[in-house]
């Protein structure tokens, strides 16, 4: 009976302190605000499996900021490209983003949907500088700043989360983009600051609303707390009910992302740290 007393206080007070936790982090922790932000992704799911927290947080009205998402893949794997492409636009509304035109998904042979497959860096960084730094060749040549059509670029880290290679294709093809906008321009930060998502061991991945304590920590050891404009970290929590919470992303994934609801992805969804908490690094790149 004392181990099920027990059971039931932990049930009740470890989601009560998740709540207030969540609640302080939203208020008082460092955030961004009035940004041109593009959350970059492999495939179609991985805003709502990965990046739900982040999206959901940046996409409020009250932030100023406007969110979009580029996926590099439609998810073709399985012959179901098109059925994804419309559930990544249906997804990204639930979770926030201002209007079903804020996704783009590009669906070329060089971004293959693959788990062998590890894309090239250089085809991303091409690829990004021409939809966000069109006149990149000619600023190389001016001694005006570097410029760029966003301020925040939010992709996977050099672990990808979960290891796949296209998801740490994309890290390594993000950071060629940020050291290209700076390229013969020493001593320049780029105009877009690139923030990565944190992977963490396997025995915290599955851990639920209950890793806040460790993602909290990891934040505060790591993160560069001395530049306000620019912070060195973020950290993004759920709510556990409500709109923004962790009942929205459970919906983008089983109400837009139906084609992939297999049996498996319920218990990602039910555990993974992920649908609840997102930490981010900027990343440090500099012009030589």
């Amino acid at each position: 009976m004392d181990a099920f007393m027990l059971l039931c206080v932990l049930a009740v007070v470890l989601p009560s302190l998740y709540i207030y936790t969540a609640s302080v982090v939203s208020a008082r922790f460092p955030a961004l605000r009035n940004k041109r932000i593009c959350l970059l992704i492999a495939h179609p799911d991985d805003e709502a499996m990965f990046f739900a927290p982040t999206v959901m947080a940046l996409a409020r009205p009250e932030t100023g900021n406007h969110v979009k998402i580029l996926c590099l893949s439609s998810g073709n794997a399985d012959g179901l490209g098109e059925t994804r492409k419309r559930e990544l636009a249906k997804s990204g509304l639930i979770l926030g983003l201002r209007k079903a035109d804020d996704v783009f998904v590009v669906d070329k042979p060089e971004f293959p949907d693959s788990m062998s497959t590890t894309w090239d860096s250089a085809n991303i960084s091409t690829l990004l500088c021409s939809a966000f730094a069109p006149n990149l060749a000619r600023s190389r040549d001016s001694d005006a700043a570097p410029a760029a059509s966003i301020d925040v670029l939010i992709t996977f880290d050099a672990g990808g989360v979960s290891g796949h290679p296209n998801h740490i294709s994309l890290y390594r093809g993000a950071r060629e983009f940020a050291a290209a906008l700076v390229a013969g321009k020493p001593g320049w930060a780029p105009p877009v600051d690139l923030y990565t998502l944190t992977s963490v061991p396997l025995a915290r991945k599955y851990t639920a609303f209950l890793d806040v304590l460790a993602t909290l920590a990891s934040w505060a050891i790591g993160a560069d707390k001395t530049d306000k404009q620019h912070p060195g970290g973020l950290v993004f929590l759920s709510g556990l009910a409500g709109q923004g919470s962790i009942m929205t992303a459970w919906k983008a994934m089983v109400s837009a992302h139906k084609s992939q609801m297999v049996w498996f992805r319920y218990g990602w969804i039910s555990l993974s740290r992920y649908m609840y908490m997102n930490d981010l690094r900027l990343e440090k790149v500099r012009g030589r």
